[in-house]
């Protein structure tokens, strides 16, 4: 894999963290209080999980480094920690 691809999945991961992150706010305030919560929570990160490998395989053929998880984390991390302070 070039370095230009790797850092263009490099750059998704972190954005598709910060994505996540978004859609994880939006699935807890509209369905945390459901009777079926637990099931929806396992649906989104299964439905989230196949959105990003299904774009990663668009954009480098579906190879995954474990980097790419780091940065996802990060990014989502990154998220957590700037909600957290607008909160403040």
């Amino acid at each position: 894999m070039s370095l230009k691809l790797q850092i263009f999945s490099l750059i998704f991961s972190l954005i598709y963290g910060f994505i996540f992150y978004l859609l994880m706010l939006i699935n807890k305030k509209y369905l945390y209080n459901h009777k079926l919560s637990f099931i929806i929570d396992i649906l989104f990160v299964l439905n989230n999980v196949l959105i990003y490998f299904i774009i990663l395989r668009k954009i480098n053929n579906g190879i995954f480094h474990i980097y790419f998880l780091i940065v996802f984390i990060i990014g989502f991390l990154i998220s957590y920690y700037i909600d957290k302070k607008r909160h403040l």
